[in-house]
């Protein structure tokens, strides 16, 4: 893949070094504001209050909230430094994916009408976001509360050596898939899904969950259909990169390997073929209206 010399996304937030702990804190809750007024207005209050500033001018946090959460009886979210060095690979790898971050800035700015261009978020251990704490084991993921994409780089090591699906534009499929959650995020699929939720069975949301995966899946076809055809990027063996990538982490591999069986009602990514299935899809045709997952009478 000839990536490098090429533009680098300045969407990025390297919190690699640091590690998170906690929940993360939302909103100022209404219901703590009368316990709240009656400890600023005593003696310990006072002390509590300030206490709290002083923490909140460390951590760059909103005093408020860091109250709220401490009436709540939650734990507060913090972030502190590591002695992480990154090493000359480290480095490499977060250039390539600021690098592949750009050009699915510049293949979607081109596709969709005020498209807003996600964060991507560098991080090592945990990290704090939007929807919560997550460690590195939890994989890449996209956050749609407020759309980034968190990354380990530490990911694509597992994905050479633990699921053998090496190469650089696996990297990319992985990059490019999260965007496409990002695009799902700007389409109002995420928030469909999201309204699903309670509604009906484990099972059934399962299954939906299926036909999202696979929709950014395909997503990630169309960003690497129009890269080519604007950048001339990929080179012999990158498509069979990214299928190989998308084979190693469908639900039925992935379950068939960690537990020797196969249990389809908890699929919630798509099985190897399904998800190599409709990358490839989006790649050959590049055409936005044949991705509607949700509709397919055949996955």
């Amino acid at each position: 893949m000839k990536w490098q010399g090429r533009r680098r996304s300045s969407n990025v937030e390297d919190r690699r070094g640091q590690s998170s702990s906690g929940q993360g804190i939302g909103g100022f809750n209404p219901s703590l504001l009368m316990p709240l007024i009656r400890i600023l207005f005593s003696k310990v209050g006072l002390f509590i209050v300030g206490a709290f500033l002083v923490i909140s001018l460390v951590m760059g946090k909103n005093p408020l909230s860091l109250i709220s959460q401490f009436l709540s009886g939650g734990p507060i979210q913090t972030e502190s430094s590591t002695s992480y060095e990154p090493t000359a690979k480290d480095e490499e790898l977060a250039d390539f994916s600021a690098t592949i971050l750009a050009n699915t800035e510049d293949v979607w700015n081109k596709l969709l009408d005020n498209y807003r261009e996600p964060t991507l978020v560098l991080f090592t251990g945990s990290v704090s976001s939007a929807c919560g704490s997550a460690s590195s084991s939890t994989g890449p993921f996209y956050c749609p509360g407020d759309e980034k994409l968190y990354l380990d780089l530490s990911f694509f090591d597992d994905m050479e050596r633990q699921l053998n699906a090496p190469g650089d534009f696996a990297q990319a499929y992985v990059i490019a898939h999260e965007v496409g959650h990002h695009i799902q995020k700007i389409m109002g699929t995420t928030a469909k899904m999201e309204r699903l939720r309670g509604q009906v069975s484990q099972t059934e949301y399962n299954k939906y969950s299926v036909r999202l995966e696979l929709q950014a899946d395909f997503l990630a076809g169309v960003w690497a259909h129009y890269s080519q055809e604007m950048t001339r990027m990929m080179e012999s063996g990158d498509l069979e990169e990214a299928l190989n990538a998308a084979n190693a982490i469908g639900d039925d591999r992935l379950q068939k390997q960690s537990s020797g069986r196969v249990v389809p009602d908890s699929f919630t990514h798509g099985t190897s073929a399904q998800r190599m299935r409709w990358f490839k899809k989006g790649f050959d045709t590049g055409d936005l209206s044949q991705g509607d997952t949700f509709s397919a009478t055949s996955l």
